[in-house]
């Protein structure tokens, strides 16, 4: 990781939305990180002037033209609480991106994007950061339990191999011209009933051999989802990038605090979530 990438910026916010289930979407206006950031890449945020400990944040979008990023988080803990309390022109303390990104394989031509929860936003960047790459397509499913904060309407871009009860697409998505389709155990209409992960199984399994050789999969969520994900990837043969999410101090890899096991061809090896991920190959973490 190039540390001359990450700049410590004074965020400007811009907006603060919220939603069903105590999820909030910010857009700050930092320039300097839009400009730089790619999928998966996050940032460590200064949420309140009187709490000391920076928290980080996925990077759900960013407009390099206009200079703003937006982030989803669910209030956890004092710092992110505090956080959805910040209005249009308050100013917060940022540095970033930080991190090394998803990297799609040319030779494989589709990609599963799967997001669970407050791993969605990843999801959303990778989609969106692919639109004008014309040697990719994305199909993006992502699974919740709580609403999602996204409209859903009956998609119009249609999935082969969807089971029946999958019916709703993400507008968000269906406006760039990206298929997805949602999944959730809490019963919401139009949404696969059950995990991610699970409807992930469903599709590939009604694709051809030769139409599995061209996909690849990428995800971010919770640990159960991830590790599911994993094997997933393995049961299909697939390649597999994984995002992960993880406690920080410093962020920039200065107090290891953030390390993960990984299984290289090496040997067992530490790594440090925030600079050396927080994208790793799913076979070297499961």
């Amino acid at each position: 990781m190039n540390r001359n990438t990450i700049y410590m910026e004074e965020a400007i916010v811009v907006s603060q939305k919220s939603f069903a289930g105590d999820q909030h979407i910010l857009r700050v206006y930092a320039p300097k990180c839009a400009s730089d950031a790619t999928p998966g890449s996050f940032v460590h945020l200064t949420c309140d002037k009187t709490i000391s400990m920076r928290r980080p944040l996925s990077i759900m979008r960013t407009n390099k033209e206009k200079g703003w990023i937006d982030f989803l988080y669910k209030p956890v803990g004092a710092g992110l609480t505090s956080l959805k309390y910040r209005i249009k022109g308050d100013t917060l303390s940022m540095l970033g991106p930080i991190g090394n990104g998803f990297k799609p394989d040319p030779n494989r031509s589709l990609i599963l994007a799967i997001g669970g929860g407050v791993g969605i936003p990843p999801m959303i960047f990778l989609a969106e950061s692919l639109l004008k790459d014309d040697r990719f397509k994305v199909l993006v499913l992502m699974g919740s339990e709580v609403p999602f904060p996204f409209d859903l309407s009956d998609a119009v871009i249609s999935v082969s191999g969807m089971p029946p009860s999958s019916t709703h697409s993400f507008d968000l998505l269906e406006g760039w011209g990206i298929p997805s389709r949602a999944a959730s155990k809490a019963n919401y209409e139009g949404c696969f009933n059950g995990f991610v992960p699970e409807l992930a199984s469903i599709w590939l399994k009604n694709l051809s051999v030769d139409e599995r050789k061209k996909v690849q999969l990428m995800g971010c969520g919770p640990t159960a989802m991830l590790r599911a994900t994993a094997d997933l990837a393995k049961d299909f043969d697939l390649p597999c990038q994984l995002a992960l999410e993880e406690f920080m101090a410093c962020g920039v890899g200065g107090c290891a605090g953030c390390t993960v096991l990984l299984n290289t061809a090496e040997g067992p090896t530490m790594k440090r979530v925030c600079v050396d991920g927080p994208v790793f190959d799913a076979y070297q973490l499961y």
